[in-house]
């Protein structure tokens, strides 16, 4: 069991039945009552968002979660097919399921899939992959100086924002939290 003590960002809970993440969470101490926090939590297996208050050392029961590295095989277009790597059995993930973990897994890669109950439920990926620019604009000469960007389209589709000197074929580092380029891979 957690209490509301443990909670923090990332944080997987069971509310209601359901495996839940906590995404947001504030400790709310009024001069008058008694404290409580406040969080917003994400359904692992429909993705939808709920705001829940729960009253100060309330507590909360541990999912039944089980987390594996599974390798990215292909997709058809409306599921992503992921292989065990100690017992090869494969399992399919909707685009729902997969979230926006899709803009940064690429055939062949290693990426950990969650399941619920035995059912495969989100698909987390490291917080940095490196990816190819697939498409950008030519390197323009001019005023660089505010520090602006051009955008560009990396192998899984992804279009981001990057500096002027980055061109088609450059290898780029991706923060998968916020979407952002991060530096170019020598």
């Amino acid at each position: 069991m957690y209490v509301t003590t443990d909670f923090r960002k990332g944080l997987k809970i069971e509310y209601n039945g359901k495996p839940y993440v906590i995404v947001d969470f504030q400790h709310v101490n009024p001069g008058k009552g008694a404290a409580f926090v406040r969080t917003k939590l994400k359904n692992l297996e429909t993705a939808q968002v709920l705001e829940v208050t729960f009253k100060s050392g309330e507590k909360v029961a541990v999912p039944d979660l089980e987390t594996k590295d599974m390798q990215y095989l292909y997709t058809d277009g409306t599921a992503f097919t992921f292989m065990d790597m100690e017992h090869y059995d494969q399992v399919e993930l909707s685009n729902d399921d997969i979230g926006t973990a899709k803009n940064f897994i690429i055939e062949n890669s290693i990426v950990k899939v969650t399941f619920f109950q035995g059912r495969p439920v989100s698909v987390e990926v490291d917080n940095f992959v490196e990816l190819v620019v697939s498409e950008t604009q030519p390197n323009i000469k001019g005023d660089t100086s505010s520090g602006g960007g051009k955008p560009a389209t990396l192998e899984t589709g992804l279009t981001v924002t990057v500096p002027f000197h980055i061109s088609e074929g450059d290898k780029l580092k991706i923060d998968t939290r916020t979407s952002e380029y991060v530096e170019k891979v020598k």
